[in-house]
């Protein structure tokens, strides 16, 4: 396997950073508006919380007191202090909360406030309510950011307790899907799609291996086993090898690279299934990532012009780097937030 240089890539990626910070520790999602005149180009939860996930990811984290104290009160100061909960418009609140919480735990800090709108989901009933009566048929994936943001934002506030994390996992344990190895089991042959996805051929094991990405990241912080990794790796072969995910896979910035490339890296280190296929795969998206970006102008792209969905694409840059031993160079090694704490 070629070295595969991405030095340039990540040089590009803290130019973008520093451009979207407003005052010191405050920064904007976006700094160019879009034609429906809809974006906040001010502080905002995702400029903030993504900033501190880049710059934690490409090991540029450090920061003299005054700069840390600024990033996290800028953070903090974007919580709702009678429910606990981050909110924003583009995601539900249970994703911006864990989002914005998961930022605060790479500073060792919490929220200022309890997160007292998930305190009902510590108990058995109500989490499973809540897990039962997702939309599993129609949308997984944007229903699983509530789903895997309810446990995340309560573990990284310390605010979980070690019945819920029972309850959680054992919901999971019994729910495992046995012909794709996600979740959830029963909707294997559904085609899940309540609004048109740009994909490419169509694959009804596609949404449920983006939704499954979120699950995933909070059994690996748990030191918690897949029940079916065989089925996992199988089901990103043959969505990799059909075409059968989004057109802009490996074509744009966002979530979509790091969703497959976790699933299938992370269950084959429990299992020796199709290993040599797994490692020729994981080169050849690596391959034509890099190629990707080293083409992009960084200044000019909008994907790169959101923070959030940058931060999607280093996610994938830092977990290829650890796929791939020795192959992917950076100045500095990659830091992948997910080894740290559960939720992007």
């Amino acid at each position: 396997m070629k070295t595969l240089d991405i030095r340039g890539i990540i040089a590009d990626v803290r130019k973008t950073v520093d451009s979207h910070e407003l005052k010191k520790g405050q920064y904007a999602r976006w700094i160019r508006q879009n034609e429906k005149n809809d974006r906040n180009l001010g502080i905002s939860e995702y400029g903030c919380a993504d900033a501190a996930n880049i710059l934690y990811t490409i090991n540029d984290f450090y920061c003299d007191d005054e700069t840390r104290k600024a990033r996290i009160d800028g953070l903090k100061s974007l919580q709702d202090s009678k429910t606990g909960l981050f909110s924003e418009p583009t995601h539900h609140p249970f994703h911006t909360t864990a989002h914005c919480v998961a930022a605060l735990q790479l500073f060792d800090e919490k929220p200022i406030y309890p997160l007292k709108s998930l305190h009902p989901y510590l108990e058995k009933e109500n989490l499973y309510s809540l897990l039962d009566g997702l939309d599993w048929q129609c949308d997984p994936w944007p229903e699983s950011h509530k789903g895997a943001g309810v446990y995340a934002a309560l573990v990284n506030a310390g605010e979980e307790t070690e019945k819920f994390c029972e309850y959680y996992f054992d919901w999971f344990r019994e729910n495992a899907d046995s012909v794709t190895g996600f979740w959830k089991k029963g909707y294997s042959d559904k085609a899940p799609y309540s609004e048109k996805r740009n994909v490419g051929n169509h694959s009804s094991v596609y949404p449920y291996m983006a939704a499954g990405f979120h699950y995933l990241f909070n059994h690996e912080y748990a030191k918690m086993p897949l029940v079916y990794p065989d089925k996992v790796i199988d089901s990103c072969i043959k969505m990799y090898e059909d075409g059968a995910l989004p057109l802009s896979f490996l074509k744009s910035f966002g979530f979509i690279e790091i969703d497959w490339l976790y699933c299938i890296h992370r269950a084959s280190r429990q299992t020796t299934h199709k290993n040599e296929k797994v490692k020729a795969l994981i080169y050849d998206f690596a391959q034509r990532m890099t190629g990707f970006l080293t083409d992009t102008d960084f200044e000019s792209d909008d994907g790169a012009n959101d923070l959030h969905m940058l931060f999607g694409t280093v996610c994938a840059l830092a977990e290829m780097q650890q796929a791939l031993p020795g192959i992917v160079k950076t100045e500095k090694p990659l830091r992948l937030v997910l080894d740290r704490r559960p939720f992007i």
